[in-house]
């Protein structure tokens, strides 16, 4: 039974890999009914079901109002996928024990592969905070980098990224503050996209901020705690903010001490987070 098993689950793969849809005709076909079942959803006029504690119903009625939209994404999270291959994290993204996925990934050609609508909520921020956000996933885009975590990013993901940034930023203006790194959201958990990200460039771009080279000294009262908390990060493990804040905003050093250098670098890029 176990082989006859095997044999049917391998002629499987092997059909839907030959398909003329292409490999992800199954997985394409699954989002495409879920979204479905979201619209039907949306599209119910059933009033709340409510009731008292003696279990008395309370008369409720729906009334259609004229006036709301469709949810958007108010920020920007960008991972790096710590997988040997796009085609690896495809596949993580495309099987349900994973349970992570995210709105793009970038191939490190350049492109790129849309798996979640942009009003949707995808599973790629997990556990963090961010100012007072907690729920990162019901108001944020994910965007997945094809890099092992220990590579450069190579100028064809970084133009396509540029691109798209560009596009999310005008679709849904997103503030230039709202574009991070998961390591900045989930500082206690997550590396990514670790210190060789192009994090200056992006700001030159306006996704995001970045030091200016022009530094002056804090003043003598200048608390980096209070300023890495303005400027979003989650101190309540304040050796992990401070290595999160290395890895986005001085890359050359993650080590959890402050030097001179980082409190003009913190002091100059808290400033720009006040406005």
């Amino acid at each position: 039974m176990k082989l006859i098993y095997f044999y049917t689950l391998f002629f499987l793969l092997i059909i839907s890999g030959c398909s003329p849809k292409g490999p992800y005709a199954l997985t394409n076909k699954v989002y495409k009914d879920k979204t479905t079942g979201f619209a039907e959803t949306i599209k119910q006029e059933l009033p709340a079901t409510l009731a008292d504690s003696a279990g008395a119903l309370i008369p409720s009625e729906f009334v259609g109002t004229v006036n709301f939209g469709i949810r958007k994404p108010n920020y920007v999270i960008i991972h790096f996928t710590a997988q040997d291959s796009v085609q690896q994290t495809l596949k993580t993204f495309t099987v349900t024990e994973t349970q992570t996925s995210a709105h793009y990934v970038i191939a490190k050609n350049g492109k790129v592969f849309h798996m979640v609508n942009d009003y949707l909520r995808a599973n790629h921020a997990g556990l963090g905070k961010w100012g007072s956000v907690t729920d990162m996933n019901s108001c944020s885009i994910g965007i997945e980098i094809d890099n092992n975590s220990h590579e450069p990013f190579t100028n064809a993901q970084v133009n396509s990224l540029l691109i798209l940034l560009a596009q999310l930023k005008k679709s849904y203006n997103i503030p230039q503050a709202n574009f991070i790194g998961h390591q900045d959201f989930a500082p206690k958990r997550k590396p990514d996209p670790g210190p060789l990200f192009p994090w200056k460039t992006l700001a030159q771009h306006g996704f995001g901020f970045w030091s200016d080279d022009l530094l002056e000294l804090p003043p003598d009262n200048f608390d980096y705690t209070i300023a890495l908390k303005l400027i979003g990060y989650d101190t309540s493990d304040i050796n992990a903010a401070i290595v999160a804040f290395k890895r986005h905003f001085i890359q050359t050093d993650i080590s959890p001490q402050l030097t001179q250098l980082d409190l003009n670098v913190l002091y100059n890029v808290y400033q720009k987070y006040s406005l």
